[in-house]
């Protein structure tokens, strides 16, 4: 078996923003030790919404530090996947990573907000409220498999393209997995809202991803 060296770069920016990423996981667990213990055995069970209730609010700081885990956690995946397919565009650009955490905070809480305002329109808040809080569980939960694989990547060994490919693969079939699980839960309140619940998926699940897709296409 033949080893290479791992080309060392200057990551010390990632280094201290995992340092940050793990401080707030820590002052979490400390804040919530039982909930932070529950969410852990998100993966494995729904206890987790089942020991919280339904409707737990989404505002709340549990869900706010974990939120900003995720959006750093996803940047930070985001800017090293540009690195790698797109080297010349991080190299052109210091404050890439900046840009990508920005828009993408900006575009979960645009997107979060649109989502309330269609519901209050549509008379179906108790149903989005809980779906949003499951979602919202459920992306914490992949962004911690996210955090894991950014520490991997950025310091073991480089990541190929086929590789960073299929991580972000299996992260959409996770993701698609957990909205396939909280529609079943829901299933008795989406089936007498059917009509609205697909118009909202259409118009707040898929439309939004397939615009930012192509605009982050054209960036590139």
């Amino acid at each position: 078996m033949e080893y290479g060296l791992r080309t060392i770069e200057n990551w010390d920016w990632v280094t201290l923003l995992l340092v940050a990423t793990f401080i707030i996981l820590t002052v979490t667990r400390s804040l919530y030790p039982r909930r932070f213990t529950e969410f852990l055995y998100l993966p494995l069970s729904d206890k987790y919404f089942k020991l919280q209730g339904k409707g737990y609010e989404i505002k709340h700081p549990f869900n706010a530090l974990l939120f900003s885990v995720q959006v750093l956690s996803l940047s930070l995946f985001f800017y090293l996947f540009l690195d790698t397919t797109y080297p010349t565009t991080t190299e052109a650009n210091p404050w890439l990573f900046v840009q990508i955490t920005t828009g993408l905070g900006l575009f979960i809480l645009a997107k979060f907000c649109l989502e309330k305002i269609l519901a209050h329109i549509l008379n179906i808040e108790v149903l989005i409220n809980d779906y949003l809080y499951e979602k919202l569980s459920y992306t914490s939960i992949i962004s911690l498999l996210v955090l894991v694989g950014n520490i991997v990547f950025y310091f073991a060994f480089k990541p190929s393209k086929t590789m960073l490919f299929g991580f972000s693969l299996a992260l959409v079939v996770l993701y698609l997995m957990s909205l396939i699980s909280s529609f079943k839960r829901n299933r008795n309140v989406i089936l007498r809202h059917f009509s609205y619940f697909i118009m909202y998926l259409c118009a707040l699940e898929i439309a939004p991803y397939i615009i930012l897709y192509y605009v982050v296409l054209k960036q590139v």
